[in-house]
């Protein structure tokens, strides 16, 4: 069920945003904290006594800085949210610099719609303004067991066609190892946009979009995560001290120029993101 219709979200992703009342879900030592009011994002992941995510305000409060968001209806920049889409060139709200960064859905409350002990569903009336102009709506499902937390998304078109792409940005806390292995890599220009053709992975540190089949593995305080997903794309941020950001999406940023796809009205798209502790 779609939430109600709610307010434009923020337009800087740099602005801060308070978590709003949390709600948990767990099972067994695994617990998850969700903020709905601060867009539907995980505010922790708690496993045997250890947060996995930078929390609200560690560093920054930063709307686009701390826990695990959902990213819809795009993921990553659009290059100075612009683009063309069924003959039309559409300008969407800049909300970082000069760019779009990672839809509407990480700065507005969603709805929870379902919740039980071990899962959540909420659910985001798109906007139809400046900021979005197509609107449609947005489902999530957040799952656990004792070690494993599946993360469900999706992207409905409403009455009008529209471009998608949808992912998670997670801020894990700096991990003691990581192994990752991408195929292909996407080149940034000197505005750090991704851009095609695709090249061979080049050593980090990484703010990079990458093409990957095989799970990432991390290493952190002891405890062996496997991160895997049904999307190929996955962005890779370990530029920080603090953080690494270990993002699937599915479509590069900037895809609305570089590969769009199209939601006919009433389709959707989804997608999941698995995280095993072995």
């Amino acid at each position: 069920m779609a939430a109600e219709s709610r307010p434009a979200p923020a337009t800087d992703a740099m602005a801060p945003l308070d978590t709003g009342p949390l709600i948990e879900i767990r099972r067994g030592s695994l617990v998850v904290a969700i903020a709905p009011q601060a867009g539907g994002r995980i505010a922790q992941i708690r496993r045997q006594g250890v947060d996995h995510l930078v929390g609200h305000g560690e560093s920054t409060a930063a709307v686009i800085a701390w826990g695990s968001f959902p990213m819809v209806p795009w993921a990553g920049r659009i290059r100075e949210g612009r683009f063309g889409f069924q003959g039309r060139s559409y300008q969407l709200l800049r909300n970082l610099g000069s760019h779009a960064i990672h839809g509407v859905g990480f700065a507005m409350p969603w709805s929870v719609t379902r919740q039980e002990a071990a899962f959540v569903e909420l659910a985001l009336s798109l906007p139809q303004d400046e900021s979005w102009p197509f609107g449609g709506s947005a489902q999530q499902r957040l799952a656990v067991t004792a070690d494993r937390l599946e993360m469900t998304l999706s992207v409905r078109a409403g009455r009008l066609p529209m471009p998608a792409v949808i992912g998670w940005h997670p801020w894990f806390r700096k991990p003691d190892r990581m192994s990752f292995s991408p195929a292909h890599m996407f080149p940034r220009d000197e505005q750090g946009i991704a851009t095609l053709p695709l090249q061979e992975p080049l050593p980090g540190p990484w703010d990079d979009c990458f093409i990957n089949h095989d799970p990432v593995l991390l290493e952190l305080s002891g405890q062996q995560l496997r991160l895997s997903s049904d999307c190929q794309h996955w962005v890779v941020y370990d530029a920080t001290a603090a953080a690494t950001c270990i993002e699937p999406q599915s479509g590069s940023p900037d895809a609305f120029n570089l590969a769009p796809a199209t939601l006919e009205p009433g389709t959707a798209i989804e997608r999941k993101f698995l995280i095993e502790w072995l």
